[in-house]
C-alpha cells in the first residue's frame, strides 16, 4: 500500500473518531444542561428560554458558517474554529452566576456549536466522494459516540455531581480536538495558483448560489414541512430529562434514556446504506412513514407514567430521528449542486434545528410549565400530524410530476 493510500486510511479512522467524540461531547451537554440550570435555580421558562438561544443563533450561524465554508472551500478548518469557540465559551457559560451574562456567554457558544453537526455532515460528504465508502457508514460513528458516551456519562454525573458538568465536557472536547487536528485535508489536490482561482470563482458565484438556494420553492417546501415534523422533537430533546426527574427517575436515568435512543442508529444506517433508494419520490415516502411514526411517538410519551416507559419510547428514536436525518441528508444532496452543498445542507439543519428549536424552546417552555408534560407531548403529537398531511400531499405531487433538480453553476440540471 502506497503511502497516500496509508494516509487515507488513517485519515478515515481520524474523522470516524472525531464524530464518535464531538457526538458523544454534545450529547452529554444536551441531555444535563437542562438539569444543570435547574438545580441552578432556573425556572422551566427560563431554561427554554436560555436553550432556545442555540436554535434562533443557528438562523445566522449556518448560512455564515456555511457560506464561508463553500467560499474556503475547507471544511475542516471551519470545524477547527468552531470547536476553539464551543471550547472556550461553554467554559465561560459554566462560570457566570448572573442569567444575563450567561445568556450572553451561551449565545456566544451556540455561535459556534450549532454549526458542528452540519459542517461535519458536509466534511464526511467530502472525504467520500469519489470512494466506494457510504454517508452511513461515518455517520454511524457519530450514533455510537452520542449513545456509548451517554450511557457511561449517566453513573459518572451521579457520582461526581452535575454541577461538575464542565469538567466531563472540556475531557470530551479535548478527545475532539486530538482527532480532529489529526484529520487531513480531504480536498483534491491543487497548486497555489489553482487554489486562488477556485476561491476567486467561488466567491463571485456565491451570493448567488445561496439565493438559489433559498428561493427554490421545492426545497423550502420540503424545509417548511420538516419543521413540523422536528418541533416536537426538540421539545423532547430539550424536556426530556427534566421529565424524568419529575417521574423519579435519577441521572442514570438520563443517561440511559440517550443510550436508548441512539444506540440502534448504526444498524439503521447500515440498511439506510444498502437499501435506500435515490429516487427522490421513493425518499419522500420514507420521510412520511418516519412522520407517521414520530407522531406515534408523541401520543406514547402523553401516556407513561414511569421512567422506564420513557426508556422503551426513546428506542423509536432510532427509526424515527435517526431515517428522517439520514434520508433528509441524502434528499438535500440530491437536489442541490454538489458547490452548494454546505449551504444546502445549512439550510436543512434549520428545519430540525435553526428554527425548530426557536419554537420549541418557545412553545415546549410554556406548555410544561403551565400545563405539564403530558399535554405538551399531546400537542406535539398534533403539530406532527399536520407535517404528516404536508409530507403526504408532497409526495403525491413529485409521483405526479418529477421535480427537476436545481441547477448547478453551468446552468446544467444534475444527474
Amino acid at each position: 500500500m502506497g503511502t497516500s493510500g496509508t494516509k487515507q486510511i488513517r485519515g478515515l479512522s481520524s474523522l470516524r473518531m472525531y464524530l464518535f467524540f464531538v457526538y458523544g461531547a454534545l450529547a452529554v451537554l444536551s441531555a444535563y444542561l437542562p438539569v444543570y440550570l435547574s438545580d441552578a435555580g432556573l425556572s422551566k421558562v427560563q431554561i427554554s428560554a436560555l436553550l432556545a438561544c442555540g436554535p434562533f443563533v443557528s438562523l445566522l450561524a449556518n448560512p455564515f458558517w456555511g457560506y464561508w465554508s463553500d467560499r474556503m472551500q475547507n471544511v475542516r478548518r471551519i470545524l477547527y474554529i468552531l470547536l476553539v469557540g464551543n471550547f472556550l465559551f461553554i467554559m465561560m457559560a459554566f462560570q457566570m452566576s448572573s442569567v444575563v451574562f450567561l445568556y450572553a456567554a451561551l449565545i456566544c457558544f451556540y455561535f459556534f456549536q450549532s454549526p458542528i453537526f452540519t459542517q461535519s455532515t458536509s466534511l464526511i460528504l467530502t472525504a467520500i466522494d469519489g470512494t466506494d465508502y457510504k454517508f452511513g457508514s461515518f455517520r454511524m460513528w457519530g450514533s455510537l459516540g452520542w449513545a456509548i458516551i451517554a450511557f457511561i456519562s449517566g453513573p459518572i454525573m451521579t457520582w461526581i455531581g452535575v454541577e461538575h458538568l464542565e469538567w466531563v465536557y472540556a475531557a470530551l472536547m479535548l478527545c475532539c480536538f486530538v482527532n480532529a487536528i489529526r484529520l487531513p485535508d480531504f480536498s483534491p489536490p491543487m497548486g497555489k495558483s489553482v487554489q486562488r482561482v477556485k476561491r476567486r470563482q467561488t466567491a463571485e458565484m456565491q451570493e448567488a448560489a445561496g439565493k438559489s438556494v433559498y428561493r427554490n420553492k421545492y426545497f423550502m417546501m420540503f424545509i417548511a414541512l420538516g419543521v413540523l415534523i422536528s418541533v416536537p422533537n426538540m421539545i423532547n430533546s430539550t424536556f426530556m430529562s427534566l421529565f424524568i426527574q419529575d417521574l423519579g427517575g435519577s441521572l442514570t436515568y438520563v443517561g440511559l434514556a440517550i443510550f436508548m435512543s441512539s444506540i440502534f442508529e448504526a444498524p439503521i444506517f447500515m440498511l439506510l446504506d444498502r437499501y435506500l433508494s435515490k429516487h427522490k419520490s421513493h425518499m419522500l415516502f420514507c420521510i412520511m412513514i418516519v412522520s407517521i411514526l414520530f407522531t406515534l411517538r408523541w401520543f406514547f410519551m402523553s401516556m407513561v407514567v414511569s421512567p422506564t416507559m420513557v426508556l422503551f419510547i426513546q428506542l423509536m428514536h432510532c427509526i424515527t430521528f435517526g431515517c428522517y436525518m439520514y434520508i433528509g441528508t441524502q434528499f438535500t444532496e440530491q437536489i442541490i449542486p454538489r458547490e452548494q452543498r454546505s449551504s444546502g445542507q445549512a439550510a436543512y439543519s434549520l428545519s430540525w434545528n435553526g428554527i425548530s428549536g426557536v419554537i420549541a424552546g418557545a412553545l415546549g417552555g410554556f406548555l410544561y410549565q403551565n400545563y405539564g408534560p403530558r399535554v405538551m407531548y399531546t400537542i406535539t403529537g398534533f403539530i406532527s400530524i399536520i407535517g404528516v398531511i404536508g409530507f403526504i400531499m408532497m409526495w403525491v405531487q413529485e409521483t405526479r410530476h418529477n421535480y427537476e433538480q436545481l441547477p448547478t453553476s453551468s446552468g446544467t440540471p444534475m444527474d
